[in-house]
């Protein structure tokens, strides 16, 4: 299936940076939030982005201005209707984006494809709740969007081979490099990520060095582009606790039990970045 229009669900960071790419490679965008001031802001994020490529050389003026006239912003998805493609990237709760695929069973057309960003929850139950889980598979897009170049995707139980192969040609149109994942928790990347953040974490409270130090020693020593907290703090250690705690529950291993000084940190409001202090202060 040719994909023209898709429909992004959720205008934060991630919403906002997977709209910018579908936009770049020519499709129609639709982007959705139940808030004005939302939208609002991942519309500037969007405008933002595309003008720093045109500063950087790598998007002429002519390009820019024809990505936005293609954009669309609103916050009532009961307004749409036969798009091809949504892509859902609202908060990682699964008892919203089960409602989120409710809704969208009636807006993306017979055989389009309903994606899910989700970075940990299992496609299979969100499917089950849309009367065609044939049509729903994991888009995982890295953050930030328009520069990773990575897409997981995530075949639930159900995906038929059409919905694979319309996201997969639709994720190499926006110039990203896929993996297939089994639907089993954390997929590939966050199965091995977060263990790994997890346990620098107990590395820190076991005293074993210094934040400072680990990260120096992660970076320097395994050629790693920064720290294991470091880039805990920038996913933020919220996320980071909630992926740990499906990978410890779905999985049943204690190897992946959530290290106790960050449940601590989350305790504190201590989320990293994006509260001024995590396993470093901002």
């Amino acid at each position: 299936m040719t994909v023209e229009h898709v429909v992004v669900v959720g205008a934060g960071q991630m919403g906002a940076g997977i709209a910018q790419v579908a936009l770049q490679a020519g499709l129609q965008v639709t982007l959705v939030d139940v808030s004005e001031e939302g939208l609002k802001k991942g519309a500037a994020s969007i405008e933002k982005g595309l003008a720093k490529l045109v500063e950087k050389g790598k998007l002429d003026d002519g390009a820019r201005k024809a990505a936005l006239a293609k954009l669309r912003t609103t916050p009532r998805m009961s307004e749409l209707k036969d798009v091809d493609m949504a892509i859902e990237a609202a908060t990682e709760n699964e008892e919203l984006k089960k409602r989120i695929f409710k809704d969208l069973d009636g807006v993306v057309r017979p055989g389009g494809v309903l994606a899910t960003n989700t970075s940990s929850i299992p496609i299979t139950r969100i499917a089950a709740v849309t009367k065609r889980p044939e049509s729903v598979i994991g888009m995982h897009f890295m953050n930030p969007v328009p520069i990773m170049q990575l897409v997981e995707l995530i075949r639930g139980i159900a995906t038929s081979d059409a919905t694979y192969e319309t996201t997969r040609a639709l994720a190499a149109k926006m110039g990203k490099t896929t993996v297939v994942s089994r639907d089993y928790p954390g997929f590939i990347v966050n199965r091995i990520l977060i263990p790994m953040i997890n346990e620098a974490a107990y590395a820190l409270m076991e005293g074993l060095g210094t934040a400072e130090d680990i990260d120096t020693a992660m970076k320097l020593g395994t050629n790693q582009p920064m720290g294991p907290l470091t880039l805990a703090d920038f996913i933020g250690l919220d996320t980071v606790l909630y992926i740990a705690e499906v990978l410890h529950k779905g999985l049943g291993d204690d190897k992946y039990r959530p290290c106790p000084l960050l449940r601590q940190y989350v305790d504190a409001g201590w989320y990293g970045k994006k509260s001024g202090r995590g396993f470093y202060t901002y």
